[in-house]
């Protein structure tokens, strides 16, 4: 299209589409232009002859971020099918002068901020999708003339009118089919958005006004230099505003006052995955996978697409044959033909490979749709790409460690007694804790204390803008981290906050804001006296001092706070559970496991140290044994009355799980719980907290099967509850005992049935076999050597190698 009888070529193209990609190719070499003029943000221009190296690789795309506020950056996206890209790479290749023409980023980027604009087609850091929200719905072109059409899916028409039709030739392929004029196509989408302007004007894209003036303005300077030998790339929806006849005073009073802000762009990897409309992406497109592979596909694109898909389902483990695949062929041809398209496209191909190669299942497509048809294929950019010194010592840190950004989700386990594992670790701590989330921690073999961890990695265009955002902290990871923690340490008014801060400082290994953060956890400890809040920062600290021990890191400090905040913890446990209501005794429940189960991390009598700031009475009575002192503060709860029958259940199975409650004592305890002047829900409470599942003991099902005299106080008890009282106790005690294993519940359901006696052996030999009435401690030293090579622990005594196993 062009405009009048002379003028400059107007390729009027869809972002992202295959089909404008061959046409926008076609016209090009045969109109030739000397220079090219395409959408996008002109400070660009000079990192368009990277797009010729071969280091190169898309889907890329160019972040424009402000310099004084990175986190406010746009993206534009180009992949291999991207008519921008095609544009691009065809001026270098025949050296066309080739420059970016849309509104500059320093004016988008200052606009971004304000809720009177809305979006272009670049990609806001905030998504199309709030943009929307400010502005209500905007006209999307192509759904208007699908719908013009008789078709209810754009993505259809699209394919049927440009894809199935397209002039020109596909790459290292002969002609398409039906190739006519190069420039017909582009007249027919001129048409056709002339047309719509007419009816809806901007259509909801109120910025677009003052985009095209610019565009405008710049197609005007370029027929200065270049005559009318130019071709201008854009968005189909933008031709006809660039035909229109106006003066260039009042194109520049358009612009006039725009507000500014410094801009850096770069270009960076993008992923299929992105460019899918359901990411949020204005220009998005419903299948990234299936228009490259169109785009790329030399010939017969539907054999060649169902072949791909039986190579996935393939690898998968599903049973899929040559004939499959012919069958599939044929069922798209004939359900196009039915259809009355012109070739089967992406809707007929699903419809037959789920009638021939998934057996009418759906749960395969999802599949297919993940791998293929969005797809997830990551770019890459060259290193002479600029970019900010973070980005570089990041990128640096990920070749040295072979940690390759992917746009697969993928899981990584670690073993910190090496030396690469440990530093991909320290790495991946440190940009969790500059918000850079590459990785995750994930469930997997790594365990508390231990010397193994699990992360699920995904690398997202995105985490270009906060490793941009994170640059204000320092030019390096390991800087950026620090800096990062020490802020973050004296900003923190939580406990809590800054413990969890702490653990993450061991892990990501930052020594050197260790002192700062130490400092602020004493002065926070020390002024915090409320029990909950204690028990809240315990489990990070003694987690801390674990995983300081695996990374052979100095945490003596560290677990003198500890060790004051536990003994702090001690004194006030028991008149902080007195008076609490059902909620308020459910949280503290969940309390009392987390303190127990740090207690056993913390350094014995020889090694504690509490004479650090901030811990109290501690800091004066020197060493002591927090594990004792423990014992004791449980010993209270468990005989106190005031206290809920939840946590003195609870306070009596963890002691007699450390052996410091008798099992005669146990038995005496659960008798007057379950005695009948105590209300039926207080005693159900109470079983709940004795034999429910939390810390360090999954469940107490195995109890009840060794020790049948406990079993048979249950029984009593459950089969003496009155019936206007038993409908009221059920809920609770169907949720203590589902927690059980099905094995175990099935032994109880047998000993109940077979009768336990409430005064028969405190553990009856035969409830299981193979299980003695007593501990073999014979048997049970010869597992040692075995745990000490497992754990790599030679030369650790037998009680701290028994400790490092729970």
């Amino acid at each position: 299209m062009t405009d009048g009888a002379t003028g400059p070529l107007l390729l009027g193209v869809r972002h992202h589409g295959p089909g404008s990609a061959r046409a926008v190719r076609a016209a090009l070499d045969a109109a030739a232009p000397a220079a090219v003029l395409i959408e996008g943000p002109p400070e660009g221009d000079a990192l368009l002859p990277l797009a010729a190296d071969e280091r190169m690789r898309p889907p890329v795309a160019l972040l424009a971020h402000a310099v004084d506020d990175p986190g406010r950056a746009s993206f534009w996206p180009m992949a291999e099918f991207s008519p921008e890209w095609v544009a691009v790479r065809w001026a270098l290749d025949h050296g066309a002068a080739v420059r970016f023409i849309d509104l500059p980023a320093t004016h988008t980027l200052a606009m971004a901020g304000d809720p009177t604009w809305t979006d272009g087609e670049g990609e806001g850091a905030d998504g199309g999708e709030a943009d929307e929200r400010r502005h209500g719905l905007r006209v999307d072109p192509i759904a208007v003339l699908a719908g013009t059409a008789g078709y209810d899916d754009p993505e259809r028409w699209w394919e049927d009118v440009v894809e199935h039709r397209g002039t020109g030739a596909a790459p290292n392929g002969p002609p398409a089919t039906g190739a006519h004029d190069p420039l017909a196509v582009f007249a027919q989408l001129a048409d056709a958005m002339a047309a719509l302007r007419e009816t809806y004007g901007h259509g909801g894209h109120e910025r677009d006004l003052v985009r095209e003036a610019h565009m405008r303005l710049q197609i005007r300077a370029a027929r200065k230099t270049h005559g009318d030998g130019i071709a201008v790339v854009c968005g189909a929806w933008h031709v006809p505003a660039l035909t229109t006849r106006t003066t260039v005073t009042a194109d520049r009073a358009l612009l006039k006052g725009l507000p500014k802000v410094k801009t850096g762009i770069t270009w960076v990897p993008w992923t299929h995955r992105r460019l899918a409309r359901h990411s949020g992406y204005g220009a998005g497109i419903d299948s990234p996978g299936w228009y490259g592979h169109l785009f790329g596909a030399p010939d017969r694109p539907v054999e060649r697409w169902l072949t791909k898909v039986a190579g996935l389902l393939r690898d998968e483990g599903r049973i899929v044959s040559s004939a499959h695949v012919i069958e599939a062929v044929r069922l798209a041809g004939t359900l196009a033909a039915m259809r009355g398209r012109p070739l089967a496209g992406l809707t007929e191909t699903v419809d037959a490979v789920r009638a021939v190669m998934c057996d009418g299942s759906d749960v395969p497509l999802d599949l297919i749709r993940d791998r293929l048809i969005i797809g997830d294929a990551l770019g890459e950019v060259p290193d002479t790409a600029p970019a900010v010194p973070l980005q570089r010592d990041l990128t640096r840190l990920q070749r040295t460690l072979r940690l390759k950004p992917e746009a697969m989700e993928r899981d990584l386990d670690l073993d910190l007694r090496k030396e690469t594992d440990a530093a991909r670790s320290l790495l991946l701590h440190r940009l969790r804790l500059l918000g850079v989330g590459w990785g995750e921690p994930a469930a997997g073999r790594a365990g508390t204390g231990t010397f193994r961890e699990s992360w699920r990695l995904r690398w997202q265009p995105e985490l270009h803008v906060r490793v941009a955002e994170a640059g204000v902290w320092g030019t390096t990871v390991l800087a950026a981290a620090t800096a990062r923690a020490e802020s973050d340490a004296t900003s923190a008014t939580a406990l809590a906050d800054v413990t969890s801060l702490a653990e993450r400082c061991l892990l990501a290994g930052l020594s050197d804001a260790l002192p700062v953060v130490m400092r602020a956890l004493a002065d926070r400890a020390a002024l915090d006296a409320d029990v909950g809040h204690l028990a809240q920062a315990l489990p990070a600290l003694a987690r801390s001092l674990r995983y300081g021990d695996v990374r052979s890191t100095d945490t003596a400090a560290l677990g003198g706070v500890a060790t004051g905040l536990a003994l702090r913890i001690c004194v006030g446990l028991p008149p902080a559970c007195t008076g609490l209501d059902a909620d308020g005794a459910a949280e503290m429940r969940g309390h009392l496991d987390a303190v127990h189960s740090a207690i056993r991390l913390l350094p014995g009598p020889a090694d504690a140290d509490t004479g650090g700031a901030g811990t109290g009475d501690a800091a004066d009575s020197g060493p002591q044994d927090v594990a004792g002192r423990w014992a004791d503060a449980l010993g209270r709860l468990a005989g106190r009355d005031t206290v809920p029958g939840v946590l003195r259940g609870r306070a009596a199975r963890l002691l007699l799980d450390d052996g410091r409650l008798a099992e005669d004592e146990a038995a005496r305890l659960m008798g007057l719980a379950l005695s009948p002047g105590t209300p039926p829900a207080e005693a159900a409470a109470w079983i709940e907290g004795f034999v429910g599942g939390g810390g360090a003991e999954p469940g107490g099902g195995m109890l009840l099967v060794h020790d049948e005299r406990l079993l048979g106080l249950v029984d009593a008890w459950l089969t003496g509850v009155p019936a206007e009282a038993f409908t009221d106790v059920l809920p609770l005690l169907r949720r203590t005992f589902s927690a059980y294993e099905p094995g175990v519940r099935r032994t109880l359901g047998e000993l109940v049935r077979r009768g336990p006696a409430v005064d028969g052996p405190a553990r009856a030999e035969a409830a299981v076999p193979g299980f003695a009435a007593e501990l073999d401690a014979s048997r049970a030293d010869a597992v040692l050597p075995l745990l000490r090579l497992l754990l790599g622990t030679e030369d650790t005594d037998d009680d701290e190698l028994l400790g490092a196993g729970t």
